[in-house]
């Protein structure tokens, strides 16, 4: 055995001295850098080839359009320049000096396509074909240009036009981004290579409909991961990259205002938005966006238990959306450049929900009329700053950063009126259930306040992180490649504070008639009279000193809901580089090292009925655990030739639980009575579990790539998961800890699940002007989901087995037109009460049109939600109503001004 060890140490000092060989630093060498233009050096063309003909070396312009060599012999070189969108073109250069700057040029000044290649769908459309033939794994990629194209208003909604993704809607708008159709939780987020937190209490996933689309750079998707990235990405990362300076070829300026309607409640939404990039001289850029969002809009519902309940719910909301971002870069030199980046965005709901719940249960039919006045705001904050030196064969790059989410609900106001009619009917069995409501129901008279609630909350998730990376360029068996390894530090803490007011008493002066307003106009059915929000405010606010406060439930409210969870994660990783003729292997390790901490609270509640009297605890509950994993990852890329690509990936990866399930809160109710001449305690529970393993996945993908020419790509891809530690919530009453439970719900690991599909894509521009795009990912998936004893086999939750885009464009000088269309089939949502609730298939079309009035300015029209899709879940069977939500169609005209 210590022979074994000693060889092997052997082998790998023998592979350090090939890494370092004195010949190849004794070499003469020139450095060579440059950009990559077109003649009008009005645009940088990410993703670039650059062959150099002599040497046989091939490079690609990064994002910025840039490249370097850093060991290139004086002498006089002949280079290619290919960019899918244009034909190749061929430049002579001349190396001589210690640092040789270039600049190459895209294609020629007859090139027809060369305006179409700055605006317009084209441009959008080849600079994410280009960024993904020159990525080392699987990815997808969104660009500034493409993200104007389509009616989008935040990052959410620009992501779904991708391969393999959908999303998941509040209120009509894209929130939640789900790739392969794996859960939101499991995805991760980073705002130019930061992690974003979460802002709300309990999650992980980040919504992105708080970052406004003029903010973006470009929107990146990396399906298979390399070692130099975060591993907590079961579906995949997110990379969202902000404007710079840098970016751009020269100084530009944009402006953009806009009006919107929707139909459901007919109300005008103005939007403004400005961005500007500068470089102040060749050393200092900066860049700033602002994007400001006024939006009036509503939804009407109608939802059931499957049973015998029925509720009616009236949206009006207004949503406010304000971002900014501020960026700046100093480069002294070539070989060095630091960066400030900022960015900021804040979302607010200010919303008033009507809501009317019946009960159908014969005679002893039961109504009531609720209503929700709430404010909620939510913010994002990230700020780093880094740097990144090239010192011969060496790079180092180094960034420290700061972010934070939070979201604030204060002082929600809850309504709840009680009464009951037998003349009450209804069909639940229905898309839209049927109500026969007697007349008394539309009486305010009839009913009693029951309850009043004021509810506060506060989630904040703050994370402080530092990364170093060091890589250096080798020779190995005749191969040019790269050595990288680097280490990253990231703290985080998430806290979620609840404070609850339950009233139940004091109403006898009430009068209730005076809240009572005109029916809303609700499309749904019989809604009745409803709510004026002033007068349940003021009301609320005048007569709060004689209300009777129900203390014991407001305490297992509040402190039910609070917790704080302290989480610390050490990364660090080597991997490797390497081009072997035509074969590119991407290979590496990386650990992680994971210590989490939680602290809430043990809420007791136990309800004496032979001497009738309540007792409340509420004692600290604290945990903590460490674990560590490693992380190994293969990337292929093969190149049969120009124009086809194979990939292949092999990684593995983990997904930590969610802050609520692995959070230390315990509430427990118990019941004591006498039966039978015994003592009888029924108890029940509801716990997170700190001791949660992360999800483990092996994950395979097999991808193949057709660039045909011009601009345009056909893709065809699989890919399988496994993933160990799935979790799922389950009925552990009896065992350990529960023994003597009647029910004690505790989200626990389960079973293996599986994940495996088949993505395709196609797109294509014609010289006549006219774009197609289509796109579909086709997966099947396996889990086991444990509830009330009963194990149940079903679909990985929110896993929809067929996801699609199709778009048709067309394209002039002065016309550039859009129609598509985004699917989501059926996907499985959760288990309630036994029942299979099912969210619906979901089909929305949209529709851009835009007429530029000369290069600067330009005019544009947007309808969004075409057909005027519902959302719709129903149970078991699709006739069987859960929710159905209508939001109408928007409509939106507005002036771009952009000067580049």
């Amino acid at each position: 055995m210590h022979t074994k060890k000693l060889s092997l140490l052997a082998m790998a000092c023998t592979a350090a001295m090939q890494f370092v060989s004195p010949q190849a630093l004794a070499e003469e060498s020139s450095q060579l850098v440059g950009k990559v233009t077109n003649v009008n050096s009005s645009k940088l063309f990410a993703g670039a080839k650059i062959d150099i003909k002599e040497l046989g070396i091939s490079v690609y312009a990064d994002k910025e359009g840039r490249f370097n060599i850093p060991r290139i012999a004086p002498g006089t070189y002949t280079v290619e320049i290919d960019y899918l969108g244009t034909q190749p073109s061929t430049q002579t250069i001349v190396v001589k000096d210690e640092i040789t700057n270039v600049t190459l040029l895209v294609g020629t000044a007859s090139d027809t396509l060369e305006e179409l290649l700055v605006r317009g769908q084209r441009s959008g459309q080849a600079n994410a074909i280009n960024k993904q033939r020159m990525s080392d794994g699987i990815t997808s990629v969104v660009s500034a240009d493409a993200i104007g194209q389509f009616p989008d208003q935040n990052a959410a909604e620009s992501l779904q036009r991708l391969p393999g993704l959908s999303i998941e809607r509040d209120q009509g708008e894209g929130r939640f981004v789900g790739i392969r159709g794996i859960d939101p939780n499991l995805n991760n987020v980073t705002i130019n290579g930061l992690n974003i937190p979460s802002p709300e209490g309990g999650v992980r996933s980040v919504a992105l409909d708080v970052i406004p689309s003029e903010l973006i750079s470009s929107l990146t998707v990396s399906k298979s991961v390399t070692s130099d990235m975060d591993a907590d990405t079961i579906g995949g990362n997110i990379e969202v990259k902000s404007v710079s300076a840098f970016d751009r070829a020269a100084d530009s300026a944009s402006f953009t205002a806009q009006l919107s309607q929707n139909e459901l409640r007919d109300a005008l939404s103005p939007k403004l938005a400005g961005s500007i990039t500068h470089k102040i001289n060749d050393k200092w850029g900066i860049a700033a966006a602002l994007s400001y969002f006024d939006r009036e809009f509503g939804s009407d519902n109608i939802e059931t238990n499957g049973d015998d309940e029925i509720e009616q719910r009236h949206y009006a909301i207004t949503r406010e959306r304000l971002g900014g971002a501020v960026n700046i870069d100093y480069r002294p030199d070539f070989n060095n450049q630091y960066y400030l980046r900022t960015l900021y965005s804040r979302f607010s709901d200010d919303e008033f929900r009507q809501a009317n719940v019946y009960v159908l249960d014969g005679e002893d039919s039961e109504v009531e009329r609720e209503s929700k006045d709430r404010f909620e705001e939510q913010s994002i904050l990230s700020i780093s700053a880094g740097a990144e030196h090239e010192r011969d064969t060496w790079t180092i790059s180094y960034q420290a950063g700061y972010s934070r989410s939070d979201e604030d609900e204060p002082d929600a106001l809850y309504y709840v009126f009680t009464g009951a009619d037998t003349g009450l009917d209804g069909d639940l069995e229905q898309r839209i259930p049927q109500l026969t409501i007697p007349a008394s129901l539309n009486d305010f008279s009839n009913y009693e306040l029951d309850q009043m609630s004021l509810e506060r909350g506060n989630a904040e998730d703050t994370e402080l992180s530092f990364r170093l990376d060091i890589a250096k360029r080798i020779e190995w068996l005749g191969s040019d490649g790269e050595l990288k390894f680097g280490s990253k530090y990231r703290t985080r803490e998430k806290t979620a504070v609840a404070d609850i007011a339950i009233f139940d008493g004091g109403f006898d002066n009430f009068d209730n008639a005076s809240f009572a307003t005109s029916s809303p106009d609700y499309g749904l059915g019989d809604f009745g009279p409803g709510f004026n929000r002033g007068a349940l405010r003021s009301n609320f606010n005048q007569s709060r000193e004689q209300l009777e406060l129900a203390e014991l439930d407001s305490r297992i409210e509040s402190q039910g809901d609070s917790f704080t969870n302290d989480e610390d994660i050490f990364a660090a990783y080597v991997m490797t580089r390497f081009d072997w003729d035509k074969l590119r292997v991407v290979a590496g390790l990386r650990y992680e090292n994971t210590s989490y901490s939680t602290s809430g609270s043990q809420v007791s509640l136990t309800e004496n009925e032979d001497t009738d009297s309540l007792d409340l605890t509420i004692d600290p509950v604290n945990a903590s655990r460490d674990y560590d994993n490693l992380f190994p990852s293969v990337n292929l890329r093969y190149a049969f030739s120009e124009k086809l690509i194979a990939r292949a990936a092999f990684t593995q990866t983990l997904s930590r639980p969610s802050f609520e399930d692995a959070a230390a809160f315990q509430i427990i109710e118990a019941n004591v009575r006498t039966q039978d001449g015994e003592q009888v305690i029924e108890r029940e529970a509801s716990v997170g579990n700190p001791e949660l393993l992360p999800y483990e996945a092996d994950n395979f993908d097999l991808m193949l790539e057709y660039y045909p020419g011009d601009i345009g790509v056909l893709s065809a891809g699989i890919f399988h998961k496994r993933i160990d530690n799935f979790i799922v919530e389950a009925n552990v009453a009896g065992s350990g800890a529960f023994e003597g439970f009647e029910e004690a719900f505790q989200p626990i690991n389960g079973e293996e699940a599986t994940l495996t599909g088949l993505e395709l894509s196609w797109v294509k521009s014609f010289n006549n002007g006219l774009l197609l795009s289509a796109n579909g990912t086709f997966s099947n998936s396996d889990a086991v989901t444990i509830l009330d004893g009963e194990r149940f086999e079903t679909n990985l939750p929110n896993q929809s087995d067929t996801v699609g885009n199709v778009a048709v464009g067309y394209e002039t000088d002065s016309l550039s037109l859009r129609l598509s269309m985004t699917y989501k089939s059926d996907n499985l949502e959760e288990i309630d009460d036994g029942m299979l609730r099912i969210e619906d298939d979901h089909q929305q079309i949209d529709f851009v049109a835009k007429y530029y009035i000369n290069n600067d300015m330009q005019l544009y029209f947007n309808g969004i939600n075409l057909g005027d899709e519902p959302l719709y879940h129903y149970f078991d069977e699709r006739n069987r109503n859960a929710q159905f939500e209508e939001y109408g169609r928007t409509f939106e005209v507005g002036f771009i001004w952009r000067m580049q």
